[in-house]
């Protein structure tokens, strides 16, 4: 049974630097939009279950623009299933692409790999979005990995943000947690390769610090076999940990692996 129930507390990575897309589990459509560092104006659905979108004749497909995106942000898209898209710039840029360009695409769509690569000058996205059951597998392709770095620190700050903190300073005003640097989630690029964990529910909390634990875990598509194989972690020493000094406003890094 699929462990996953739109919660907070965990989130996987696995990096393919190679075909330059990351497996997650535990980020969600919106909190990726949120995190994302620049503004995608346009969306092409390739698989989804949404409404109100515009049809584009060309590609027989389904297309989101800027105004219609706080409608997509507040449906369930997790229940749609299969849920994937693509940024792009203009409808008029769609209306280029060649037929062997929207067969890859509709490719990228169906079975969540490509044929090639999967970015297209003619309409200049940045990333492909491919999730099966939203939150719970999503495979994405990015550009630039400065963005994945740039979405996963600001994820990982809304994650310890809407934690509950339980500790005995909890009654004092709380500033928000910055976003994670960039360049403090490349350190870990190496564990990200092999497959990692970032434990939102093990984060120790004091007055000084947050203290978010990471483990190296693995490759894995089957994220039940994942989550299992993270309930074993908490009796491990963590392989590598993200502190937050309340004081100095500062993110470190620290790490068992060589990185």
């Amino acid at each position: 049974m699929r462990r996953y129930l739109g919660g907070r507390d965990l989130i996987y990575i696995h990096m393919n630097t190679t075909g330059k897309y990351v497996l997650s589990y535990g980020i969600e459509f919106t909190e990726f939009i949120s995190g994302f560092p620049i503004t995608l104006p346009n969306f092409l659905l390739l698989r989804h279950d949404f409404e109100d979108g515009h049809f584009n004749l060309h590609t027989k497909l389904d297309y989101v623009d800027s105004e219609m995106l706080p409608n997509l942000l507040t449906e369930d898209v997790y229940s749609y299933g299969d849920f994937c898209w693509l940024d792009f710039e203009e409808e008029a840029d769609l209306n280029s692409l060649s037929g062997q360009e929207i067969a890859e695409i509709l490719y990228l769509g169906h079975f969540k790999d490509h044929l090639a690569s999967p970015f297209y000058e003619k309409i200049s996205n940045h990333v492909v979005y491919l999730a099966g059951d939203d939150g719970w597998f999503n495979k994405t392709y990015y550009r630039s990995w400065d963005y994945f770095y740039a979405m996963l620190g600001a994820v990982i700050s809304d994650k310890l943000n809407h934690q509950k903190d339980r500790s005995l300073f909890s009654f004092r005003k709380k500033k928000g947690i910055p976003p994670v640097p960039v360049e403090i989630l490349q350190s870990f690029q190496g564990q990200m390769k092999e497959g990692i964990v970032f434990s939102i529910e093990k984060a120790g909390r004091n007055r000084q610090q947050i203290e978010l634990p990471i483990w190296v875990i693995g490759d894995y598509y089957d994220m039940d076999s994942m989550y299992e194989e993270y309930e074993m972690m908490p009796n491990r020493t963590p392989d590598g940990t993200i502190v937050f000094d309340r004081k100095t406003g500062e993110w470190q890094a620290f790490s068992k692996h060589t990185v």
